[in-house]
This record gives structure tokens, sequence and C-alpha cells, in this order.
């Protein structure tokens, strides 16, 4: 198991307690396939061609200018590592509607820069993207700050940012910010079963264990590591913003809490709030 991580097979979640609020899954997203929202995958780039993925809405890479510019460029929807096309079959297994863009930043899935990171970014939170997926993050504190005023930004702009915890204990960025979503990995084999965590940083648990992604040369692996985990909240938050789409990011954050595994109602019953 990655740091940060449930082992579900020795340690069972904590019960957490929502109250007077009832609200269930079926409300939530039943019916709902993604359809009408955009999501962007900030990665190693996502092969368009892979059966479990499939044709994306756009793909562009971080290009520097000759005088040390960082801008996006359109570029082939490739993936010369496979992590970010591992991600994106992850959302369009649980969203099948939802519109998936790729903004390539990392190169073999483990360098990168930090300014490619938050030209990406900055990117997609400017292009107005639903949702954006970040199994990345940096250690490197001189981005922690500008880091922290994106992902504000994205916040306010109603842009829902779901970043991985790191897989090791170390302190990294976005996915320590409380305006992120951040997620790390259960050991359960149902895509659908995540769970809220009452002692943050990581903020839900999602499956990150032995999942079966899609990969270079059209093939198809199991893959373990939070990476992986946080596709599968990202796939369900364009479940959620396809079925009720005006709602702002810490809406879509309370409707996880509510709806997690773990979450339990009074035995006298709650109330049932439209939202």
């Amino acid at each position: 198991m990655p740091a940060w991580g449930l082992n579900t097979t020795h340690e069972k979640p904590e019960r957490v307690e929502f109250a007077p609020l009832t609200i269930e899954r079926e409300w939530a997203w039943g019916g709902s396939d993604g359809s009408g929202v955009r999501v962007c995958v900030v990665d190693t780039g996502v092969d368009g061609t892979h059966p479990l993925v499939g044709k994306l809405d756009r793909s562009l890479v971080v290009a520097t200018s000759r005088d040390g510019e960082q801008t996006l460029v359109d570029c082939e929807a490739a993936d010369p590592a496979g992590h970010g096309t591992a991600c994106a079959s992850v959302i369009r297994s649980i969203a099948p509607g939802a519109a998936i863009s790729s903004v390539r930043v990392l190169t073999d899935g483990r360098t990168g820069t930090g300014s490619a990171l938050l030209a990406g970014l900055r990117w997609a939170v400017d292009e107005g993207y639903d949702v954006v997926n970040l199994s990345l993050s940096t250690t490197k504190a001189e981005f922690h700050m500008v880091l922290r005023e994106l992902s504000d930004r994205a916040y306010f702009r109603r842009s829902l940012l779901v970043a991985s915890a790191h897989n090791m204990p170390v302190l990294s960025f976005p996915w320590t910010f409380a305006s992120v979503i951040s997620v790390a990995s259960h050991d359960q084999p149902d895509p659908l079963t995540f769970y809220f965590n009452p002692a943050p940083p990581a903020e839900f648990f999602a499956r990150g264990v032995r999942v079966p992604v899609a990969w270079p040369g059209g093939r198809q692996i199991r893959s373990t590591g939070n990476s992986f985990a946080a596709p599968h909240v990202t796939g369900i938050c364009a479940l959620i913003l396809s079925k009720h789409p005006s709602i702002p990011p810490f809406l879509v954050k309370s409707i996880l809490c509510l709806t997690a595994s773990n979450a339990t109602t009074p035995d006298a019953g709650g109330t049932r709030v439209d939202i």
C-alpha cells in the first residue's frame, strides 16, 4: 500500500456520521454518464487511440520558446510514458460521456518541471475545465505559494481540482491544499467504493490497488498507486456535475462526503435536502 493509503483488509474504515442531511447516490449521480462535463488530465499525455480511452476533445503539450517562455501548443494525442493514459482510462470507465482533454507536463511519468506543471494547470483553469485530474505533485517549496494561489483561483472559478496524495510520506503539493479534493488509495476492488477520511490531509480513499488501466500498445495492465485512486474520484465528480451542473466545488466535496461508503446518518433519520 502507498503511504497515506487505507489497508481495509487489516483495518476497517472509521464510520463517519453526517447529520441532519441525507443525500443518496441515486440523487447525486444516478443515471448520469458525465455528459456535458469537460475533464482535463494534466499528466504525461493521453493516447487517444487506445480503445479504453477513445477520442480526446483536445491534446496539448507545454512547450518552451527560445526566450524561455512556456506556452501550450496542440499536439498528437499520444503518451510517451503511459501514466496519463492509465488515468484517463479510469475516468472514462466511470464517466464514459465526459469530454476528456490532455495536457502533457511530464515526460516519462516521473520527471518534469514545476514551471511546466504551473503552465499546464493555469491553462486548464483559464479554459474553464469542470474537473482537472492531477495524479502528480511537487515537493519543491518554491512552487508552494504560486500553486496554492492557482488552486484557490480554480476553486473560485468553479474548476474542481482532484489531486492524488503522494505515494511516500513526504510533504508535496497541491494535494495538501484545502481547495483541492485529495485522494489516497484503498484496497477494495469496487471502483465506486470510496471512503471519507476524517483525518486529512488525504480527504478521500478510492480504489488504488491492482487497478485495471490502459497501457501503451493497446494493452491493459493492473497497477497500484494513489495516481490511480484520484481518477476514480474525478470520474465520480464528473457524474455529479453532469447531473447537477450548477453546483460549486464546495458542494461537490460535501456530496462526496455524504455519499462516501463509510458515511452514516442518525438512527432517527435525516432530512432529504435537494440542492
